[in-house]
């Protein structure tokens, strides 16, 4: 990894990923070492961990939410990945009935269209303003990306009143 940070970001940006996947290559073995010490990991646990980490952090830069890369980049995306453990962790640790209300959420949040799912990820987990969500989708402006979330919300409240309707039938008749 002796290409300058600048340079990696800048060849990040144009989509070129030689920078991640060389990071990958070199570090994946250690990697999955401090994985296994920190979090009794198991090497194919570690590298797909560090393989979604990579992403994210690709995500970051094609986004502008990363605008220079950090001095000690490993311990950066160690960082993350630690991050991504910790979030498991909690939602694994979520009480039944709202481990199940998730559950059913992303069930039917998979019966959107992909256009839907993209916008409603973009503007809430990604948190992007109307502008941003407008020019990743292709809207002509951030109005009718914001109209297209209302719309997109509206279908997933629907779809999962039906599935609440649905899920109460079939309990009621066993």
């Amino acid at each position: 990894m002796n290409q300058p940070l600048a340079e990696a970001l800048t060849h990040l940006r144009m989509g070129n990923q030689s920078f991640l996947i060389t990071f990958y290559e070199e570090q994946r073995d250690h990697f999955a070492r401090w994985a296994r010490r920190q979090h009794q990991l198991e090497p194919a646990a570690a590298h797909e961990l560090l393989r979604s980490v990579l992403v994210d952090f690709y995500d970051q830069v094609i986004d502008g939410r990363v605008t220079k890369l950090p001095p000690d980049l490993r311990n950066y995306l160690y960082g993350m990945a630690q991050e991504h453990i910790q979030a498991q962790k909690t939602t694994a640790e979520l009480p039944k009935v709202e481990a199940g209300r998730r559950q059913q959420l992303l069930r039917v949040f998979t019966q959107l269209g992909t256009d839907c799912q993209q916008v409603l990820m973009y503007f809430y987990f990604r948190g992007y303003n109307f502008e941003k969500v407008a020019g990743k989708m292709g809207f002509a402006n951030a109005t009718v990306a914001r109209l297209q979330k209302a719309n997109c919300l509206r279908k997933l409240i629907e779809l999962r009143a039906r599935a609440i309707e649905e899920d109460g039938a079939s309990a009621a008749t066993v």
